[in-house]
């Protein structure tokens, strides 16, 4: 199972990388009710009609997370919001393969939990890598991780840098 955060999960869907990326994952991809609701509660951006459609179409489901003490010790412990906090307590409590989590406090708390865990860049960079995007295409989608998200600019040269090399 890879279970996503609403950050990651967002901002692949605003680079046209989601319907790909389910498309080719290995597992079932899931969310926590919480980034459901942050993904596609209010707005009916196009980003927010493109995670509402994986989940009708079941490419995405929805769970519930079982410990809600785990999500509260996990908010106080690493300063999470709700959403993070699920997506890692979801992460833990089904053995997940991997988490989609772009936030700087969720990514500490999965290194020191032990979480496999990936960014948006991340999954950018392994699509190019195993060849199912061609570098011009992911360096433009990377353009758009950079206007998007909110990532140091040595973290955007450093994927430009991966993007760019050969196989």
């Amino acid at each position: 199972m890879i279970v996503f955060d609403a950050s990651t999960l967002i901002l692949i869907a605003k680079t046209g990388l989601l319907d790909h990326f389910l498309a080719n994952a290995k597992g079932l991809a899931s969310i926590p009710r919480k980034v459901e609701k942050e993904c596609c509660g209010s707005t009916k951006t196009l980003d927010a009609l493109i995670i509402q459609r994986a989940v009708e179409e079941s490419r995405i489901a929805v769970r519930e997370v079982k410990s809600r003490r785990a999500v509260a010790k996990l908010q106080a412990d690493f300063s999470l919001g709700q959403g993070e906090a699920e997506a890692i307590a979801l992460a833990v409590g089904e053995k997940a393969s991997l988490l989609g989590i772009d936030d700087k406090n969720g990514i500490n708390a999965c290194k020191l939990l032990s979480v496999p865990f990936t960014t948006a860049i991340g999954i950018l960079v392994r699509s190019k890598e195993t060849g199912l995007l061609e570098p011009s295409d992911a360096l433009a989608k990377l353009a758009l991780l950079a206007r998007y998200g909110r990532y140091k600019e040595s973290i955007i040269e450093n994927a430009r840098a991966r993007l760019e090399a050969n196989p």
